[in-house]
This record gives C-alpha cells, structure tokens and sequence, in this order.
C-alpha cells in the first residue's frame, strides 16, 4: 500500500519530467455571486483586487463564464507564481478584512478552488496580446494513463499548432490536486472575436496532413483509450474587476 500511494503522488509530478527549476502555477478560485448582489459583489471584488492584488506575482484577474453548470459565475485567477510565493501571499493590513466585509457578504456559500500548473513546454505565446476571451478545455484523464495521453494526444495537437497555426495562442496545464471532478488536464485557447468560434473546424485535416494519412483515426483511438471525457467553458476577461491589465507578454510564459 505504501508503494501504491506513493506511485499516485509522483504520477504528477512524472507528467512533464522533473527540473530543478521552480515552475509555475495559477490559483483559481471560483466565485458565485447572490443573484440579487451582484452589483455589490462586482463593486467589491473590484475594489479588492486592485488595492491587494495589481502587481507582481500576486496579481490577479477574473473571468465571467458563459456557459455550462458554471454560467454566471466568476473565476478569479492569481499568478502566474510559484508554489514558494503562496508564502507571501498578501499580507498588507487590512487585506482579509476588506475580503470579509466587501466581497464575502454578496457570494453564495459554494465555490471551488484549484491549482493549476503551467507547461510552457507544451504551450505557445508567440507575441504579446491583450486578453478577451479564453476557451477553456478541460480533461479527466484515466488513472495511470497520464504519459500516455501526454506522448500519444498534447504532444501530437501540439505538433499540429506548430506548424498549421503557430501564431495562435494557447496555454496547457495540470492540476496539482487530485481530485474526481475530471479536472486534470487544461488547453485554454485566447481569442480576440467570437467570429473565431464560427470558422470552419479543419482539425482531422490538419492533423492528417502533419501525421499521415490515417492517423486521425488512431488519434481518436488514443483519445479513447486515455481520457474519461472533457467539457468546455467560455470565460470573458474582466478587466473592470482586475487587479492586473489584459496584457500578456510572451516572453514571460517561456
């Protein structure tokens, strides 16, 4: 039992191999607002954010999602920092008080938090762009079949991007808490226009032109074979709420 346990705790770490170097992650925190405070609650959280959380590491943005279970409700996002920074995390006078007596009151008592590690191995900012809209896929993957879906699935898409869309921004991620909602794995696509959601979707073409003829099949097959299912949201940046501007700069997600 005791190997067994172990083996679980170092599958993630395994995910993308192990460095020395600190990596990255982002704190999500989801918020659900009293239908009938949500002026109050947005004022609030507003007012917060940019008094404790514009800056640095501990900066933070809020998307609105748009649909799904989760529709109406809000993602606050801190980071990216690394887990050392959780630390020091805010600390000036007066910044949980001001979280208790000015966003607390208007949110409904649910929520979920989570901690989401960044891959910029697998990830592509190519230039600089401001934040708008974020396609947010999500993954469960099957017990034990993380490698696989890595080398057989993200790596093959990844390849894919590179060198039929490579000036298309995108991030991937791993939660670093196990959990048995299905949120392991994270692509999230940014995008300016919703006209972009509309265009013809050339994947299995695109894919079969990079990897072969046949090969989307046995993509499909890989698919299968590694993941439980996957769902999708759609979250609007918010920069009325930030602490942090929609500016994000390729070089610092390298």
């Amino acid at each position: 039992m005791k190997t067994l346990i172990f083996t679980l705790l170092l599958i993630p770490l395994m995910l993308s191999g192990q460095t020395n170097a600190p990596f990255t992650i982002l704190e999500n925190g989801m918020l659900t607002p009293q239908p009938a405070k949500v002026a109050e609650f947005e004022a609030g959280l507003a007012a917060h954010n940019k008094m404790f959380h514009a800056t640095g590491m501990h900066g933070a943005r809020v998307y609105w999602i748009s649909n799904g279970p989760n529709v109406g409700k809000y993602m606050w996002v801190m980071g990216p920092l690394t887990w050392g920074a959780m630390d020091e995390r805010p600390a000036r006078e007066g910044h949980d008080a001001d979280w208790n007596a000015n966003v607390m009151p208007y949110m409904l008592a649910e929520g979920d938090q989570d901690y989401w590690r960044f891959h910029p191995e697998l990830s592509n900012f190519p230039a600089d762009f401001e934040l708008k809209n974020l396609l947010v896929f999500i993954i469960d993957i099957k017990r034990f079949q993380e490698m696989a879906f890595i080398d057989k699935v993200v790596r093959k898409v990844q390849k894919l991007y590179m060198e039929k869309r490579p000036e298309e921004p995108y991030g991937v991620y791993t939660n670093q808490m196990a959990n048995s909602l299905g949120k392991d794995f994270a692509w999230v696509d940014f995008f300016s226009s919703f006209s972009w959601m509309g265009e013809a979707d050339t994947f299995p073409q695109d894919f079969e032109a990079v990897h072969g003829p046949g090969s989307f099949t046995q993509f499909l097959k890989d698919v299968e074979a590694t993941t439980n299912g996957e769902r999708e949201e759609l979250w609007v940046f918010r920069e009325d709420l930030s602490g942090l501007s929609g500016k994000v700069e390729a070089t610092s997600r390298q």
